[in-house]
């Protein structure tokens, strides 16, 4: 990816990453938007996530009022919990994440919040 520009942006040349094709389109502004897809198969087996790979936690483990079958609490997982009790998932790589850096950071601070509990 390239941008272009003198005094202001003019133009982005975007590159498709499956064949490598190349393209410059005009363009006034740029929003960079990562965490589009999840990387995440190394935590497969380990904590729940949808099709796409991004991590379940809190309210999307309950399904028909239960926790995960492997849940061992009696109470349901905290709002950032994984499926695994004490692992919490924040920002970007969690289901149903709004996908701005402010609710990413946010989310961190309140994980912080949770596992303070969870130890407590």
């Amino acid at each position: 990816m390239a941008v272009q520009g003198k005094h202001h942006l003019e133009s982005i040349t975007i590159v498709n990453d499956k064949t490598h094709e190349e393209k410059t389109l005009p363009g006034t502004s740029l929003f960079i938007f990562i965490g589009t897809e999840p990387h995440t198969s190394w935590l497969k087996g380990v904590v729940e996530g949808d099709e796409k790979g991004f991590i379940l936690t809190g309210p999307d483990l309950i399904h028909e009022g239960q926790p995960p079958k492997r849940w061992p609490l009696e109470r349901e997982p905290f709002f950032l919990e994984t499926s695994v009790p004490g692992i919490f998932a924040a920002g970007d790589v969690r289901h149903g994440s709004i996908k701005r850096v402010a609710s990413s950071v946010g989310e961190g601070a309140m994980a912080v919040q949770f596992i303070h509990r969870y130890l407590g």
